[in-house]
């Protein structure tokens, strides 16, 4: 075999119940190994001071080029004539390794943007820090002083029911900015859910040597179904018409109005920057959300919303904080207080996008349609190209116009929703493409208004 290369690599092939070794002519002890399954990795074969054959994987053949991966061998090779023994050290550190250390090590990584998220980009800072929030509330508490190399799946289950019942709850911090932390079935899932990714990535960069919780089953939680009504609609517009002439937080109201004007997240709406709207294009674009970037089409009613609202001078928020140059972020103590006088019970930010979604369903639109309204990136594909939808923009206008009618106490009369026509097949392209689901679409399955 000559000098490893790309060419090579890729030429390499593997066999059944067989590892194939390639090795370099110029470096001695550097190769490419080819397990059964196809996967190609670089790595160094050497003589440890006892005499020991001793096998080190470098990394990759998908991560690593092959330059990289000779100085890599040059590396380990030199340090292996000095008397050195990398594949032990290597193992010593992966069987001394706690959960508490990978977690670390996890955090570090991630904040410093060496580790990609599903999208192949940097993990979002607002990910690493629910992230954080779970480490150490549930998972260090738990699990941190366990060896990493003695984990099973069978502890990270046990864990996983700890966090449902309640093991790990605390209360509200004494200081600082923090609720009070409780068990239940969603809590423990998404705590599994995030333990799970940064073994795995701490498998993947060879830190530890497997992951314990790959395969784990995680509770399923129920899903919030709460949805505003016309009437609660109308009700809540009322109650908070008499609240603002009360003095109740205008900034608050506003954000609670364009939220079911819009469907927005609670942080998309709280964050969002009047710089971002296109009224001709009767959209706002958002340089990063929960899916990325993206367009997103609102109705009119939700533009006059946005422009009836005052300009806070050298601040760039529709919702600006009251102290200091941020963002409003009391929306939700606000949304209580309204809900309370109201007396609507179990509304949050989430029923308010729940409601978006479920009253442009009764008016008659399709769930592509509806994804689309609400930047879903499963169903809308299509999100980038959103500029060109103009039934989006009939959705988005017909759903506001719908909803600031109720909430500004128009009759009923005046509210009811477009009947339905009859239920129609959604032909196959319109299936493949969101931007074939028009206004006029018939398919009234429940929407999904999940974020």
């Amino acid at each position: 075999m000559g000098k490893i290369t790309k060419r090579v690599v890729d030429a390499l092939g593997s066999k059944p119940n067989k590892d194939v070794f390639a090795w370099d002519s110029e470096m001695r002890g550097f190769g490419v190994r080819v397990k059964p399954t196809g996967a190609k990795t670089y790595l160094i074969q050497y003589r440890n001071i006892e005499g020991r054959t001793r096998r080190l994987v470098l990394g990759s053949c998908g991560v690593l080029t092959p330059e990289q991966a000779r100085g890599l061998a040059r590396q380990k090779l030199a340090a292996v004539a000095e008397g050195a023994d990398p594949s032990a050290d290597r193992h010593a550190i992966r069987d001394g390794m706690t959960v508490a250390d990978v977690c670390d090590w996890y955090l570090k990584e991630a904040g410093e943007g060496r580790l990609l998220g599903r999208n192949r980009r940097p993990i979002k800072a607002t990910s690493i820090a629910m992230d954080r929030s779970r480490i150490e509330t549930h998972i260090k508490p738990l699990l941190g002083p366990r060896l990493v190399s003695n984990l099973t799946l069978r502890d990270v289950e046990a864990m996983q029911a700890d966090i449902a019942a309640g093991k790990s709850a605390r209360g509200k911090k004494l200081q600082g900015r923090g609720g009070r932390s409780t068990g239940g079935a969603g809590v423990a899932a998404r705590a599994i859910s995030t333990f799970r990714a940064l073994l795995g990535h701490a498998t993947r960069l060879g830190l530890i040597e497997k992951n314990s919780a790959s395969g784990v089953r995680q509770m399923a939680s129920r899903k919030v179904k709460r949805r505003l009504s016309a009437d609660e609609v109308r009700h809540l517009g009322k109650v908070m018409r008499q609240l603002s002439a009360n003095g109740e937080h205008p900034t608050g109201l506003g954000a609670i109005r364009l939220m079911l004007l819009t469907g927005f997240r609670r942080m998309e709406a709280l964050s969002l920057q009047r710089a971002w709207l296109n009224r001709q294009e009767r959209a706002i674009h958002f340089p990063d959300t929960k899916s990325g970037e993206q367009l997103r089409v609102v109705g009119l009613a939700a533009i006059e919303c946005i422009e009836s609202l005052p300009v806070q001078e050298h601040s760039p928020y529709v919702f600006p904080a009251d102290v200091g140059d941020g963002h409003f972020i009391g929306v939700v103590r606000v949304l209580d207080r309204v809900c309370a006088k109201a007396k609507l019970s179990g509304v949050t930010p989430h029923v308010l996008r729940h409601t978006f979604a479920s009253i442009a369903g009764d008016l008659g639109f399709s769930e592509l349609t509806i994804a689309g309204l609400l930047g879903h990136t499963s169903r809308g594909v299509t999100q980038r190209y959103v500029h060109l939808d103009a039934a989006l923009a009939v959705a988005a206008d017909q759903v506001s116009a719908e909803i600031a009618k109720l909430m500004d106490g128009e009759s009923k009369s005046d509210s009811k929703p477009t009947s339905p026509r009859r239920k129609r097949s959604r032909t196959s392209s319109e299936a493949a493409d969101p931007r074939r689901s028009s206004a006029g679409d018939d398919d009234l399955r429940p929407a999904l208004a999940s974020s």
